[in-house]
């Protein structure tokens, strides 16, 4: 059965209806627009409002066409009646060898679905891997060489298998939006990496379809992408796209003029009080003006047609705090885009979540985006990293670290500090690395970043990155800083893994990918390296460590809670937390807060809604000296078992009775399960 979806949006959608199909397109400040099909002629469209919409018969799939649209002159407008344009909702776009680059394609939506239907996977199981199409299946020697790097790669078996192996509920993909590389890059010779460079929000990018695919056209493109998701469902794994609905690939006021600037520039980007330049709030030279209708209307549409035409479950939304800017710049959390994302009927079912910040004034809003919002949490980052690796670092060469164990204990309770009761830990994603930054085993590898393949002279990237070279900057064979590195990796992993919220992995971090030390690997170079899939012994062991660590997790509902308890209350759904110091006795605000004592006993204790109960004891000790532990004794505890640690080695067999020493050898983490 071929089955599609009935759409409204503008643009060309085939078998949606009878008759001609309509084409539309919004401008509230053109004077003419004329739709051109290649071949079968010129189409002036006829104005209601800002609406332009003509009939056009005969169009079938891979007829390619573009606008052409025309009104007044002045320093908001770019308008060129000879300038050929994209269709803002083009379902397809493919390069041509024109001045103008790019073409909008006709498609043909049909496709069979198999009766396969999303994943359902409730949002405290969930596992997100943010992965890049291109490097994810590249040098996989499982996957046929024509498939890898591409969408077809991605839902190979092969990796179908290892995200499974690892624990990965939901794939989150770059940009698979159709994007162009900035113009400064092609200059250089260069190409965009990433795909932050929007060209259309409807089209998936062409260049990381098969070579088939893309011989057979925009159709066959966009079945492909269809073919991955329904293969990641079939095997139970969710689909969210990394979505860039703050800017486009425009640029700057003097940037290349390929859609919307030449069809309602003054009404779509956002300009400075005196309209003489744009107001950027995304640093990369203008950003949509989410306060106006259209553009609102247009970001939806894109959302509606990729959730329910394409069956993608969510969306990670770049620099979501420009969405939620008014038309006087300020963020508003009651915004009426972001209250339409919130609760769209067509929307309802799928993931959101924001990178809850952008460039422009006031534009950290981490905790500010509402519910059924989950909002990256760059503050667990930097807490995770700064306790495993830059206090270490510090206690090293002066002998005690600068901060105590406090901070770290908020995030591995879900950033209570950060997102209100009402929305509980699983508002926030957690993560150590993401696709800027250093990878994990670079974040252990070096201590500043190394971006010169990037051709700005190391000036980009970030230069806080909170990261420890355990003593030798770069790649070594020293065995014993090896050691130490690796160990550091496996606390972090596990730190991320066994915390209260949504945890996120970047994808390669379990096989210790490394950029050389680049932080900002978003061009093309020797840096941007694909995930490593030889048979390495590091990079195997650092696979089963997550392995087990995701498999814990989801054995222990306690360690994965869906909402904050509240003093007093009994909470469905809520962990009890017990705290205990290295002696085994309750935390001390000492404890709490003193560099000196990094050590800590959390005993969990879930309060059961939709699972048994279960309770879980994790043990951190953040120091790189040998201290004893005692396990808690408690009236209702045997003894405990250990069932993960972050050092190699450890007997993990036997009961060890309550009130035992337990002997941590330098900084680590361990999960007791209790008896």
């Amino acid at each position: 059965m071929h089955e599609t979806v009935v759409d409204e949006t503008p643009g060309f959608l085939l078998g949606a209806g009878t008759g001609a199909p309509r084409f539309s397109v919004r401008s509230a400040t053109a004077t003419a627009v004329t739709l051109v099909v290649d071949g079968r002629g010129r189409f002036p469209l006829g104005q209601d409002g800002d609406v332009w919409a003509a009939d056009v018969p005969d169009v079938v799939p891979g007829d390619t066409y573009h606008l052409l649209v025309d009104g007044p002159a002045g320093p908001r407008h770019a308008f060129d009646p000879a300038r050929p344009l994209l269709d803002p909702s083009a379902r397809g776009i493919l390069p041509v060898d024109a001045p103008h680059r790019w073409t909008s394609v006709v498609v043909d939506d049909a496709f069979d679905w198999g009766g396969v239907v999303k994943p359902s996977t409730p949002l405290d199981r969930t596992v997100v891997y943010e992965a890049n199409v291109r490097t994810l299946t590249a040098t996989n020697p499982a996957v046929p060489e024509h498939l890898r790097g591409t969408y077809a790669g991605v839902a190979h078996e092969s990796t179908i298998a290892h995200l499974h192996r690892i624990g990965v509920t939901t794939l989150e993909l770059l940009p698979v939006h159709a994007f162009d590389t900035e113009r400064w890059l092609r200059d250089a010779g260069r190409e965009n990496a990433w795909g932050y460079n929007t060209l259309g929000f409807f089209a998936p990018h062409a260049a990381h379809a098969s070579a088939d695919a893309r011989a057979a056209g925009a159709s066959a493109v966009l079945r492909e992408f269809k073919g991955m998701v329904r293969l990641l469902h079939e095997a139970g794994i969710q689909v969210v796209l990394d979505v860039v609905y703050n800017h486009t690939a425009e640029e700057g006021p003097g940037g290349p003029t390929s859609s919307l600037r030449g069809i309602d520039g003054a009404n779509r980007y956002r300009w400075t009080a005196d309209g003489s330049s744009y107001y950027d709030t995304t640093g990369c030279g203008n950003t949509l003006d989410t306060s106006v209708e259209a553009t609102a209307d247009l970001v939806v549409d894109s959302l509606r047609y990729w959730a329910r035409e394409v069956q993608v479950d969510g969306f990670r939304f770049d620099l979501m705090a420009a969405l939620g800017r008014d038309s006087a710049h300020g963020f508003d959390p009651a915004h009426p885009l972001l209250d339409r994302i919130r609760n769209h009927p067509d929307l309802q079912d799928t993931l959101v979540i924001a990178e809850p910040w952008d460039v422009g004034p006031d534009g950290w809003k981490t905790g500010s985006f509402g519910p059924r919002v989950s909002e990256w949490n760059d503050g667990f980052r930097n807490t995770v990293r700064q306790f495993w690796l830059t206090d270490i670092a510090e206690e090293r060469r002066k002998g005690a670290p600068a901060t105590g164990i406090g901070r770290l204990a908020d995030a591995l309770t879900g950033s209570r500090s950060l997102f209100d009761t009402a929305r509980g830990p699983l508002a926030g994603i957690n993560f150590v690395t993401a696709h800027d930054g250093f990878t994990l085993l670079d974040l252990v590898s070096h201590d500043a970043k190394h971006n010169e393949a990037n051709g700005e002279d190391n000036r980009d990237g970030s230069n806080d990155n909170r990261s420890f070279n355990h003593g030798i900057e770069g790649d070594t064979a020293d065995r014993g800083v090896r050691a130490a590195r690796g160990r550091s990796m496996r606390n972090l992993m596990a730190t991320l893994l066994l915390s209260a919220g949504v945890p996120m992995l970047t994808a390669g971090d379990e096989r210790s990918r490394t950029q050389h030390g680049n932080n900002n690997a978003y061009v093309v170079s020797e840096d941007l390296t694909p995930v490593d899939w030889s048979d390495d012994e590091d990079a195997e062991a650092m696979t089963a460590a997550v392995a087990s660590l995701t498999r814990l997790r989801a054995a222990h509902p306690a360690l994965r809670p869906t909402r904050f308890g509240v003093e007093g209350q009994e909470t469905p759904g809520a962990t009890r937390m017990s705290w205990y110091g290295p002696d085994g006795q309750p935390m001390t605000i000492e404890g709490w807060d003193q560099p000196i004592h990094r050590a800590l006993q959390y005993f969990a204790e879930s309060t059961p809604e939709h699972e048994p109960y279960d309770r879980v004891l994790v043990v951190v000790h953040g120091s790189g000296r040998t201290r004893d532990i005692t396990l808690p004794v408690r009236d209702d505890v045997v003894g405990y078992r250990l069932a993960w640690s972050s050092e190699k080695h450890r007997d993990h067999e036997r009961l060890r009775p309550a009130g035992q020493v337990f002997t941590a050898y330098g900084p680590g983490i361990h999960v007791f399960e209790i008896a």
